[in-house]
């Protein structure tokens, strides 16, 4: 008999998630793009948002919608953009929930101990850089 007992991961913070903001604003302004970020916490309510002065509005939008759809599939969305696809696994997902879904990359979850604690999405660049804004802003919480 498995006396195995769960530990308590840490939840992600009002701290972590204006780190993670901030290095994504990092990562994008070396790359000269300004971008909205948003961070959502396990339960996938707002932890942190920021939207640069110059970004699209769409943004912040586009950017929350990446972090949902991150947390929700606990996977980056870059990952998830052939799934929706016609014929894909996914295909009919985006229209099937009340809250959409964005299968663009620029979300990816967060973990902590290997369990799922938030995520965290950005909009505003070309998708390609904004999963890698997204993931240097992980990467630099770790």
């Amino acid at each position: 008999m498995s006396t195995a007992i769960a530990t308590a991961v840490a939840p992600l913070t009002i701290e972590d998630g204006e780190a993670l903001v901030t290095a994504a604003r990092r990562a994008a302004k070396a790359a000269d793009v300004t971008v909205s970020v948003t961070v959502l916490d396990a339960g996938g309510h707002l932890l942190a948002f920021r939207r640069d002065d110059r970004a699209v509005l769409i943004s912040g939008e586009t950017s929350t919608r990446k972090a949902y759809t991150a947390l929700q599939l606990n996977a980056p969305t870059a990952d998830l953009v052939d799934a929706v696809q016609p014929g894909g696994l996914f295909h009919t997902l985006p229209t099937a929930l009340d809250r959409p879904l964005l299968f663009i990359a620029g979300g990816v979850p967060v973990h902590r101990e290997g369990r799922l604690i938030g995520a965290i999405g950005v909009g505003g660049g070309a998708p390609d850089q904004d999963h890698g804004f997204a993931t240097a802003a992980v990467e630099a919480l770790a």
